[in-house]
C-alpha cells in the first residue's frame, strides 16, 4: 500500500500498487466502492496484467482517510487524485473508472489536461441526476439532507443497497458518502457529458448490453467508442471480469 497527503491538513489518499511497465493505468472506483476490492482481479488479468497499476481509493473511501471538512465535488476529489498521481512520480496515466469514478476521471482530464492519456469510462455518470428516494445511490442519498443523513439516512441506505455494496460502503465517511453523492447528483459546471465530448483523447463508454447509454449516437459522434459487454449488469467488472477486460483492453490498445 502506497500513501500520501492531498490537503493542507496532510489528509491522506492510499493506492494498492501493481508493479509492470509504464505507461501506468490508474483504476478509480464509484460510489461507496473501493479499487483494490473492484479492481484487483481485472488489473490481474491476463489481458490487461503486466502494467503498472494503481488501484486508488478517492478520499473519504475506502484505505484513505475521511476527513469531513472536505467539500468531495466532483472537482476537489479530481485535484486530490491529480496530487496522488504526482506523489506517485507520473506525469500521465490512461484511467478506468466505474460510475462515480468515471465522473470525476472526466472531471480529471478536464482540469489536468495531459495527465490522462486514454480514458475507459465503466457505466459512468455522465448528467446530472434528480433525486429519488426510491432508488439506490446518489440519487436516493441525495434526497436527505445532510443532516438527516447522519442523524438515520446512512442506516436507511444500508438497508436498501445490499450486503455486496454495504460491504464497502460501510468503509466510506459518513459526510464523504453523503457530498459526493449529493454532487455527483448535482454533476459537475459544465456536466461531465459535455466535457467528456470536448476532450481530445482516446475515450471509451462500456456498458451493459442490456441497457445502452443515454444519448449515445452523440457519444459516437464525438469520437467516443461505445462498446457493450454481455452477461453483466452495473458492476461489469465484477459481473463479467474476462468480458470486462477484453473490452478495456482493446480500448486501451493491448489487445
Amino acid at each position: 500500500m502506497r500513501e500520501t497527503p492531498v490537503t493542507p491538513n496532510g489528509d491522506r489518499i492510499r493506492w494498492v500498487e501493481l508493479p509492470g511497465a509504464e505507461p501506468a493505468r490508474l483504476y478509480l472506483h464509484g460510489l461507496g466502492a473501493t479499487s483494490p476490492a473492484y479492481f484487483a482481479a481485472a488489473a490481474a488479468h491476463p489481458l490487461l496484467a503486466g502494467r503498472r497499476s494503481l488501484l486508488l481509493d478517492f478520499l473519504g473511501f475506502g484505505i484513505s482517510d475521511r476527513p469531513v471538512d472536505f467539500a468531495y465535488t466532483l472537482e476537489a476529489h479530481a485535484d486530490t487524485v491529480a496530487a496522488a498521481v504526482a506523489a506517485a512520480g507520473l506525469e500521465r496515466v490512461e484511467v478506468v473508472a466505474h460510475s462515480m469514478g468515471g465522473a470525476i476521471a472526466i472531471v480529471l482530464a478536464h482540469r489536468h489536461p495531459g495527465l490522462v492519456t486514454r480514458l475507459v469510462l465503466v457505466d459512468a455518470n455522465l448528467d446530472p441526476i434528480a433525486p429519488d428516494r426510491e432508488r439506490v445511490g446518489s440519487s436516493g442519498i441525495a434526497t436527505y439532507s445532510e443532516a438527516e443523513f447522519l442523524a438515520g439516512g446512512r442506516e436507511e441506505v444500508a438497508e436498501r443497497v445490499g450486503p455486496f455494496w454495504w460491504s464497502t460502503m460501510r468503509l466510506a465517511g459518513p459526510e464523504a458518502l453523503y457530498r459526493s453523492a449529493a454532487h455527483l447528483a448535482r454533476g459537475s459546471e459544465p456536466a461531465m457529458r459535455e466535457l467528456l465530448l470536448g476532450l481530445d483523447l482516446p475515450r471509451t463508454f462500456l456498458h451493459p448490453e442490456a441497457d445502452e447509454p443515454s444519448g449515445a449516437d452523440g457519444l459516437r459522434a464525438a469520437g467516443v467508442r461505445v462498446v457493450e459487454v454481455p452477461d453483466c449488469g452495473h458492476n461489469i467488472m465484477v459481473d463479467n471480469p474476462d468480458g470486462f477486460a477484453a473490452a478495456t483492453a482493446a480500448a486501451l490498445g493491448a489487445g
